[in-house]
């Protein structure tokens, strides 16, 4: 495993070889998340290159996360990616960092169990039921005009402006929010815009914040964009304005991405108040916000603090990111960015030369669901789910016996839990429980948490599954 022949496939100076040899072997899965690498002395001579050679490669490896050096005790490969950095160079191989997202053996029984049984309850989906994805129709247009509209989409960068000046309705509706459509981009939903963000308004090596846990911590387009990613923590209210100003002070952070009401996993609605400080807080210290608002309008009750930090922003500091695939489904890619004008100008300029644009047929379907539908169907998810959720927390307590802990649902699609566990076994066993009766649930590492914490989407929960202890 470590002699100087391995050494020969890499190039560069030597120190590059041992880091290109070490990133190989976690990344072929020779070396494992956590696992303890030889000492300096040992790795020098079972290389033969200087001692000075290999603390050189540690030192870089550690500098960007992947390594961890623990004093007195040596040096291991990181568990998770709080911190990491990757370089963004193009890489026709699978890049070393991507090994974090390898599956888990929990994971790998998953698909397998996904493949081979039909009756499952997959509380892992994030995605809306068919059941409830409404029915929408085309407008009355026909071929030849639809045809006209896509030779005319490189026209149309920024989106179609019908469905624009709709989304600017929309959000007049729904929030109070004065929204000028000169300041939308229409995008394909937030994954897309979270990469235009990534590659038009950040560089390698920047720090960006994120609630921890988050599931921004799974995306690899981060990493991939050789980004450094630090968790804040947070109460039932959000992210902490402690946490975050610590997380500022010590790794000068440049953006913080947020996703406040109905945070994906916790379930957390962020106050009105915490908002505001929020905001200024990061006015004071140039930090730009994203914010993600992808549950809003599935709130259960009347009286809960969903309104956009967006609304509050009076300096342009907040990017915000709107999408309708927790409504109408995700296979309608459609979502929208409102930032200031030559911002989302410069974005669309980046898509435009990797995509050459967006379809029209989804966002005819989009401006359709805002124009006739939206009203009726979103009482309809709220109060679907809503049940959905009560039959879960039932199931919940009638299965651990209590022994679980959760906070109910406040809307959204996901109730977050901690497990009755305290080893690594405890929760393989209880994990393995559920699966031997087709119930999936996401881990909370997935999102950058602890041990004994799971998401459970409840908009995919079957009463009807024998559920049984």
């Amino acid at each position: 495993m470590w002699d100087k022949q391995k050494l020969v496939p890499f190039t560069g100076a030597l120190f590059k070889k041992v880091t290109q040899l070490i990133e190989h072997y976690i990344e072929q899965g020779v070396l494992i998340a956590g696992e303890r690498l030889p000492s300096e002395r040992d790795l020098a001579k079972k290389l033969c290159v200087n001692r000075s050679t290999v603390v050189h490669a540690l030192e870089l490896l550690t500098e960007r996360g992947v390594l961890i050096r623990r004093q007195g005790s040596g040096t291991y490969v990181n568990k998770q990616k709080w911190g990491v950095q990757a370089y963004s160079s193009i890489n026709w191989r699978l890049p070393a960092h991507f090994y974090h997202n390898k599956q888990s053996f929990y994971q790998q029984k998953v698909a397998q169990i996904r493949e081979q049984q039909l009756c499952i309850c997959d509380l892992a989906n994030g995605d809306l039921p068919t059941y409830l994805i409404p029915k929408l129709q085309l407008p009355n247009i026909s071929l030849n005009e639809l045809i006209m509209h896509e030779k005319n989409s490189d026209m149309l960068q920024l989106g179609l402006p019908s469905l624009k000046a709709q989304i600017a309705l929309y959000m007049q509706s729904q929030f109070a929010m004065q929204v000028d459509i000169n300041e939308i981009l229409i995008t394909s939903g937030t994954q897309q815009s979270l990469f235009l963000i990534t590659q038009g308004l950040l560089k390698p090596g920047d720090a960006v914040g994120i609630e921890s846990p988050s599931y921004f911590y799974s995306l690899p387009l981060f990493q991939a964009a050789g980004l450094r990613l630090y968790g804040i923590e947070c109460d039932n209210e959000g992210i902490t304005l402690d946490s975050l100003s610590n997380c500022v002070r010590q790794h000068q952070i440049k953006w913080l991405f947020l996703n406040p009401i109905f945070q994906n996993p916790t379930g957390f609605v962020m106050s009105n108040e915490r908002k505001l400080a929020i905001l200024a807080f990061c006015r004071l210290q140039c930090i730009g916000i994203v914010e993600d608002d992808a549950y809003s309008r599935l709130a259960f009750t009347p009286d809960l603090a969903v309104t956009p930090i967006k609304k509050y922003d009076q300096h342009n500091q907040v990017i915000y990111l709107g999408s309708l695939s927790k409504y109408i489904g995700r296979n309608i890619r459609v979502g929208w960015m409102l930032a200031p004008h030559n911002i989302i100008e410069n974005l669309a300029k980046i898509r435009h030369h990797i995509d050459s644009g967006l379809s029209i047929l989804p966002q005819l379907l989009a401006q359709e669901y805002l124009q006739r539908y939206h009203a009726s169907h979103q009482q309809q998810l709220r109060q679907a789910l809503q049940i959905k959720a009560e039959q879960l927390m039932q199931w919940l307590d009638s299965y651990f016996g209590g022994d679980i802990t959760y906070q109910a649902p406040l809307g959204g699609f996901h109730l977050y839990a901690h497990l009755p566990v305290s080893t690594v076994a405890q929760e393989s066993t209880l994990l393995n429980q559920l699966l031997s009766k087709g119930i999936i649930v996401s881990q909370g590492a997935d999102f950058g948490d602890e041990l004994g914490t799971i998401r459970l989407s409840f908009g995919h929960f079957d009463q009807q599954l024998n559920m049984d202890k």
